[in-house]
């Protein structure tokens, strides 16, 4: 996901988004632990997306204060 569309997203969106990517990343880490993955490349994809959307939920809270 862009830095643009993330934006767009309410914050309940961005929870379940994370949520989402967490488990993504999570479930791609342990299958290029067993057996490489075709395009490797997707885990710094799926890794900096979640790092996108944490970043946002942080400054979103922290506008609330």
């Amino acid at each position: 996901m862009k830095q643009s569309e993330i934006k767009e997203l309410s914050v309940e969106d961005l929870k379940e988004k994370f949520k989402i990517f967490k488990k993504s990343y999570t479930d791609l880490k342990l299958a290029h632990a067993i057996s490489p993955l075709e395009t490797p490349m997707q885990l710094k994809t799926v890794r900096k997306t979640v790092a996108r959307i944490a970043t946002e939920l942080t400054k979103r809270e922290l506008q609330q204060l």
